[in-house]
């Protein structure tokens, strides 16, 4: 495989970005890897390796670059104040904009095949992976992994824009999840029924969250982060590999 560092000029500074894909057999259909809240880093980086090792040219932003080129929580209070005071700068609007430039990017490599592009996001990524989808029609796919603040009382929750979504969407839920009430997920799937959207959500039974990390230690959940390994591959198959 070939994997490199790029830099995306957009209207606000310069993103940061981890790119991988096939050494051959190109171009490939994409995908857009949001990440979570502890920032962009080398556990990330392994997964963006799983995803292009099956066919995909990904792309792993730092989502952080108006602030950052290079953050990695550090586990204690300070690490989580920073990562949180960093969360806060982000919205879904700021992030279909850096959306919109990875695709400009993408456009331009000889690599991706820009006419078949997903999006995952991973907890924080989440919300900003529908957004994506909602907010960009080259968005074929999307999936939010034990997505976060995807229910909320503001005006652009991602639940509020489910009716623009014109593509499949895939939502995996942990069953123990401090950050996602049970409530939010019930509330996002009636909202889903009732925008006539093509989706898949699904629980994790005992999964926390975060369950996906290996590095999470006692929250890793392999069996769970299996599942999840094998309903985003059918998920972009189905989508990105066929036209």
């Amino acid at each position: 495989m070939h994997e490199f560092e790029i830099d995306i000029l957009t209207p606000d500074g310069v993103m940061n970005a981890f790119v991988v894909h096939p050494d051959e057999g190109g171009p490939h259909p994409v995908v857009i890897f949001l990440m979570d809240g502890p920032g962009k880093r080398e556990e990330l980086h392994e997964m963006a390796r799983r995803i292009a090792a099956v066919g995909y040219f990904v792309v792993l932003p730092n989502l952080y670059y108006r602030k950052t080129r290079d953050f990695v929580m550090v586990p204690n209070d300070a690490g989580y104040a920073e990562m949180f005071a960093l969360m806060g700068t982000l919205s879904n609007a700021l992030v279909v904009n850096d959306v919109h430039d990875v695709l400009d990017f993408i456009g331009g490599h000889g690599e991706a095949d820009a006419d078949r592009v997903g999006v995952v996001g991973y907890c924080m990524g989440g919300p900003f992976a529908i957004a994506a989808a909602a907010g960009l029609p080259d968005i074929r796919c999307a999936a939010s992994i034990h997505g976060a603040n995807l229910v909320t009382d503001k005006t652009d929750s991602p639940h509020r824009m489910l009716d623009r979504l014109r593509c499949e969407t895939y939502f995996a839920f942990a069953e123990i999840d401090r950050w996602v009430p049970r409530t939010d997920g019930e509330v996002l799937e009636q909202a889903l029924k009732d925008a006539g959207a093509n989706y898949r959500l699904e629980w994790y039974p005992g999964a926390q969250h975060g369950f996906v990390f290996p590095k999470r230690g006692e929250i890793y959940d392999r069996a769970s982060a299996e599942r999840h390994w094998n309903r985003l591959f059918m998920l972009f198959e189905r989508n990105l590999k066929s036209y």
